[in-house]
Parts: C-alpha cells; sequence; structure tokens
C-alpha cells in the first residue's frame, strides 16, 4: 500500500475560508483526487503552516512513498513565519529524498526552498492557463507524458517563479509565466511541479473565480464582476457536462482541457513514474 503526504499550504483561516466555499481545504482536495487515482493509497494531511504543526524531520518524510504540496494564496517571498515554516518543511522533503510532486504556491515553494525566487506578476493569471508550451526537454520528460505541442489547464494566480534554482530543468512555459513545468533535483530529493492546477475541477476553478473576482477585474482581465460570473457560470456547466460543446466555445476550450483524466495528467504521470522506480 502506498503511503502519501499532502501538505496544506494554506493557514488555518484559508482552509476554513475554502471550505465554506469550495467545501474542501486545497489539502482535502488533493487527497480526494489521489483516492480516485489510487485507492489503495493511505493518504495523510498535514498543514506546515500552522503555529502548532509538528516538525517533521527528513527520517520521518522518508517513510512516504510521496509528498504533495497543495496551493495556497500564500507569498512565498513574505517574511511571514507561515512561510518560514513551510519552507523549513520543504527543505526537509528535498532533504529525505522522498519524490514530491506540487502546484501552483506548491510549486513556488520548491523553488524557493531549493534556492530559486518568486516575485508578483504584473498581470494575474486567472481561470485558464492558455497554450501551455513544453521546451525541448519537456518533451521528452515523463511528467508530461502524452500532452501534446500545446494545451490549456485549469489556473489562478498572482504570483510566478522568477528566477529557477541550480539543478532545475524548465519544462513547460506560456506567453503570461515563463515558468509552467519543472523538475528540481536538490539535496537528494526530486521534486516534480507545474503553476497550474491539475487536481482541480472546472467547479473549484469557478469558486476560485467568484472569491478573487473584485482582483480579477482590479488586475485587468475582466470589466465588471458580472463578467467573471459569467465565465465561472460556464465553468460550472462543464463541471457537470465535460462534453457540453457551448461551454467549451464560450471559454475557448477543447475537451482535454474538460475532461478529468486529461486535465489530472500531470499527476497521474508523476504516480506512474512512482510505481516504476
Amino acid at each position: 500500500m502506498p503511503k502519501f503526504l499532502v501538505a496544506e499550504s494554506e493557514t488555518a483561516t484559508e482552509r476554513d475560508e475554502r471550505r465554506k466555499h469550495a467545501g474542501k481545504s486545497s489539502g482535502e482536495t488533493y487527497a480526494a483526487t489521489l483516492s480516485q487515482l489510487r485507492p489503495e493509497a493511505d493518504v495523510t494531511i498535514v498543514a506546515p503552516a500552522d503555529a502548532d504543526a509538528a516538525s517533521l524531520m527528513p527520517s520521518d518524510l522518508a517513510q512516504y512513498d510521496a509528498v504533495f504540496v497543495t496551493g495556497a494564496p500564500l507569498h512565498v517571498y513574505d517574511n511571514s513565519a507561515e512561510v518560514r515554516r513551510q519552507l523549513a518543511f520543504m527543505t526537509s522533503v528535498f532533504a529525505s529524498g522522498t519524490p514530491s510532486f506540487g502546484s501552483c504556491a506548491g510549486l513556488q515553494l520548491a523553488v524557493a526552498a531549493a534556492g530559486g525566487t518568486v516575485r508578483k506578476m504584473k498581470r494575474m493569471e486567472a481561470g485558464i492557463s492558455r497554450r501551455i508550451t513544453p521546451t525541448d526537454e519537456g518533451r521528452h520528460h515523463p511528467l508530461l507524458s502524452g500532452r501534446g505541442l500545446c494545451w490549456d489547464a485549469p489556473a489562478i494566480h498572482g504570483d510566478e517563479v522568477e528566477t529557477l534554482p541550480a539543478n532545475a530543468t524548465l519544462l513547460a512555459s506560456n506567453a503570461v509565466s515563463h515558468v509552467q513545468a519543472v523538475e528540481i533535483r536538490h539535496d537528494g530529493g526530486v521534486f516534480w511541479g507545474v503553476q497550474y492546477h491539475p487536481e482541480l475541477a472546472p467547479g473549484e476553478i469557478a469558486v476560485a473565480l467568484r472569491r478573487q473576482a473584485s482582483d480579477i477585474v482590479d488586475a485587468g482581465l475582466a470589466e465588471t464582476v458580472g463578467d467573471v460570473e459569467r465565465r465561472a457560470d460556464q465553468l460550472d456547466v462543464l463541471q457537470g457536462d465535460a462534453g457540453r460543446t457551448t461551454a467549451l466555445w464560450a471559454l475557448g476550450v477543447d475537451h482535454q482541457f474538460a475532461d478529468e483524466e486529461s486535465r489530472r495528467l500531470e499527476l497521474t504521470n508523476f504516480l506512474e513514474h512512482l510505481a516504476k522506480c
């Protein structure tokens, strides 16, 4: 039975807020997704940002087959106690040698823990990360196996990777954020990560858009909150019917974005690579 550890990147307050709107914290969403992909797995959730969280040493983390680091509205460049605790956790993950995977803020934490930098974006990416393309290395990397020359993915973030650490390999980019997928080898550990959200369904992205509607308007991505709401409505349609042509057309996406198996491809690839190791 594989043992997976899911690390919440949200604070306790952020977890409660997400549960009110989406029904689950980010870590609970990750755990549910992993349980669907690997029903036999034993999945544990921890919250390294919390002041009362137990400190996990590399020897503790080595007991797991993989660590998954979630997204969150944190800013890795803030010198807050919550961020420091999460960076310490990620440092231990690398030192443990346990394979790890992260999305959005999870990617940014791994980058910062390994010596790279993260910055605030000039323009946030909200709803859909469009026209992601693999690098030459990415075309042959198992993380992106099955991806074509271009794809769209669920995404919502206002920060991005500025510089990659040493021993990192850029795997995919788009016009909004240069780092969309990456492998990092650091201190005996290997991390695969994406800036987008393969673990999130369209309805969960719709919830995130509604929660951040004012920020999206302020960023110039929409004229009004009503425009954001209409975009979220179309994502809700896809949540109920992944093949709804009208919603696909309105959002400008194809079936690969809406289909659950295709949307989760990077997570599936990571899990299959684990099984072969």
